[in-house]
């Protein structure tokens, strides 16, 4: 593979890494020629792993007979560009966490029957704008068995530098599509929905009956106002979180967390 070693900010083929926005990389316009950038050798390891394509490594120097070693060599014949840690801080607007970033092929889009096919539980995320909570839930549903993620198009990019980064690279082994409709249109695909919210007629997340469903989509709101009127009012069930300490509330991720575990599938 090409070693192409930066002394220049405006080195060519780098604009991938320096300038593009998050908007630009996505390139809803054309999603075929869309990209993500992949941080860190753990997280580019998985997305290697669950069979994305790789257009572009940046890494430091030192890394590429180090920590990278391995990620260089998986990567065929793309280029890799190098230099000095200070430069490519410089380049990229921050200090490259464990030195190597990756720029990647974005997958199509999947059909949101695709997705659902064969999922038992899967979380519905509902205008949840920070990338940190994305990263976080996607995390949680990869480890404690939810088997597909919707998003609606008010929520963020699940493929944003830092959501992906802070999934520890869990959003390449989750499926997961867009919801362009309601939470309701799950009910065709045979799904009862459980709306997280706080309200009069909520029940309780421990309540048998939830666990007894054969297919349920978790839904879960905005970090400030939760659910809309409108979605607690179609959903199936609205579901709290028994809590102490005249505590009324828990961060999106946490209590995305609390809810898968309770409501994971035991029988599988």
């Amino acid at each position: 593979m090409p070693i192409l070693e930066i002394n220049t900010l405006d080195h060519p083929g780098v604009d991938v890494f320096s300038t593009l926005t998050e908007a630009q990389l996505r390139n809803r316009l054309e999603p075929g020629k869309g990209i993500f950038i992949a941080e860190s050798p753990k997280v580019i390891r998985v997305a290697l792993e669950a069979g994305y394509e790789p257009l572009a490594l940046l890494c430091e120097r030192r890394h590429l007979t180090g920590d990278a070693a391995d990620i260089v060599a998986r990567c065929g014949d793309i280029p890799v560009y190098t230099g000095e840690r200070e430069l490519l801080a410089r380049l990229t607007g921050y200090v490259l966490t464990r030195g190597v970033l990756c720029a990647m092929r974005r997958p199509q889009p999947r059909s949101l029957d695709e997705v659902c096919r064969g999922a038992r539980r899967v979380v519905v995320i509902d205008g949840v704008v920070d990338t940190t909570n994305i990263g976080a839930i996607f995390r949680s549903a990869a480890a404690l068995g939810m088997d597909a993620v919707l998003l609606t198009p008010s929520s963020c990019d699940p493929l944003n530098r830092r959501a992906v980064r802070v999934s520890m690279g869990s959003v390449f082994l989750v499926p997961w599509t867009w919801l362009e409709g309601s939470p309701s249109e799950l009910h065709r695909l045979g799904f009862r929905t459980a709306a997280m919210a706080l309200t009069d007629n909520s029940i309780s997340l421990d309540d048998p009956c939830l666990a007894a469903e054969q297919r349920l989509a978790i839904v879960m709101g905005t970090e400030g106002d939760g659910l809309s009127r409108e979605a607690i009012a179609e959903a199936d069930y609205v579901v709290r979180i028994p809590m102490a300490h005249g505590v009324d509330s828990l961060n999106v991720a946490a209590a995305s967390a609390v809810a898968f575990w309770q409501l994971r599938v035991t029988d599988r």
